[in-house]
């Protein structure tokens, strides 16, 4: 029984019910209380590969250089030209430049980054937003809307945590999903068709069915919860005001990073933007320059500036990184090909030290100098930095204990 099975029992029940449930700014009283029970996570997700070399560790004069240029930030580094707005938030952000890390296939790299644990086909690990969602749920006891949304594109899973801790996954405009033939019913309806599952889940539970059966159950009282709360309210990004929506860019990265201010407001405790479109094995130059640089140094600014003038930026911890990064030799079709030996990922927001440049890569880019990190030194550097202990030790199906963040060791100069 998986979560796009069961969704599809109730498409587009909850935009039908969340209506006439929406009451004034009631929302927003409720967010302040949420905000104060615990921090969140918001993780920039660039899917593909994205080049670091060209982004935040230029090699300017270098065969592999490339011929982006570096500037001036904020904070203790230099970053591209081309990430201008950036560069004025970089003392709130910091660069960890020594990730050195194992996967260079795109599948078994956005696993390993999400997890911690290199794929194994004998067990599913739960990624950064089902492990931050599990320990933040006991604090979170009011919100309502799921603890775990993906938005843009989907996450990696919950692995062996179980169905309950899967990403929701929305669109950048906060929709789940066409209502279809389905957007006439009435509440009656609706009610009905309700009543019907919770006894079939009843009976489903009652028979011993198994743990698939109990997460199925608890989806549908989850889901019940979610269509009525006026909570949801914070999926309807539109209502923003046009000013705000140009400040983070008309397209759906801005748009998606918007959407996860406004649900860490909430008291979402992970939400997950997808900005795809990495793997520029040519023309990779243009590319960023004129496509992919100017949406993310528009949206990724307006995000840490936006949190930091709510009060939000000091609880809520911002990672940036993608399954690896570029080949520092550019290829012959002006490309970089995968990479996972020497490059970058940016962190910063709640207890993270931001304005500086960790580590440090060989004059071509093609080494790590200094001490390499890995993505389980991330994570462990992230969960930590949001209060959760390392010492945590999770049971899977199987009975063996796994640790949380695959035993990984702190990057000590970033936590605050």
């Amino acid at each position: 029984m998986t979560r796009r099975h069961f969704m599809s029992h109730l498409a587009g029940a909850s935009a039908m019910v969340a209506p006439s449930l929406m009451m004034g700014n009631a929302i927003q009283a409720n967010a302040q209380e949420l905000k104060k029970q615990g921090k969140s996570c918001i993780m920039l997700w660039m899917g593909g590969g994205p080049s670091t070399m060209d982004l935040w560790d230029l090699k300017p004069g270098m065969n592999t250089g490339g011929p982006f240029r570096p500037i001036s930030t904020k904070g203790d580094m230099q970053i591209s030209e081309h990430l201008p707005k950036v560069a004025q938030v970089m003392d709130e952000l910091s660069i960890v430049r020594s990730m050195s890390t194992r996967e260079a296939d795109h599948g078994r790299g956005r696993y390993y980054m999400h997890t911690g644990y290199v794929p194994n086909p004998n067990i599913e690990h739960p990624s950064y937003g089902s492990v931050i969602a599990h320990e933040m749920a006991t604090e979170r006891s009011d919100l309502e809307i799921p603890p775990f949304v993906s938005v843009g594109g989907g996450s990696v899973g919950p692995g062996f945590l179980g169905m309950s801790w899967a990403p929701f996954t929305v669109s950048s405009n906060g929709q789940v999903r066409n209502l279809g033939g389905l957007k006439n019913w009435g509440n009656d309806t609706l009610t009905s068709r309700l009543g019907m599952l919770q006894m079939i889940e009843s009976g489903f539970v009652s028979q011993n069915r198994g743990p698939a059966a109990v997460d199925h159950a608890k989806i549908l009282d989850k889901t019940v919860k979610l269509m009525k709360s006026e909570q949801m309210k914070a999926f309807r990004v539109n209502e923003e005001p046009e000013q705000m929506k140009e400040l983070y860019g008309n397209d759906s990265f801005g748009r998606g990073c918007l959407l996860a201010r406004r649900l860490v407001e909430a008291g979402v405790p992970f939400v997950e933007v997808d900005l795809g479109g990495w793997d520029n094995h040519q023309n990779i130059f243009t590319t960023l320059s004129d496509n992919k640089l100017p949406v993310l140094d528009r949206a990724m600014s307006a995000l840490v500036t936006d949190l930091k003038q709510r009060g939000l930026l000091e609880s809520t911890t911002i990672v940036w990184m993608g399954e690896f990064s570029r080949t520092p030799r550019i290829n012959g079709n002006t490309g970089r090909d995968h990479w996972a030996r020497s490059w970058s990922t940016v962190v910063g927001g709640g207890g993270i030290k931001g304005g500086l440049a960790i580590g440090e890569t060989s004059s071509d880019g093609t080494a790590v100098e200094t001490e390499p990190y890995s993505s389980e030194d991330l994570m462990a550097t992230v969960i930590r930095a949001m209060g959760i202990s390392l010492d945590t030790t999770f049971t899977s199906k199987s009975g063996r204990p796994m640790k949380i963040a695959n035993g990984g060791k702190l990057i000590k100069d970033l936590i605050a």
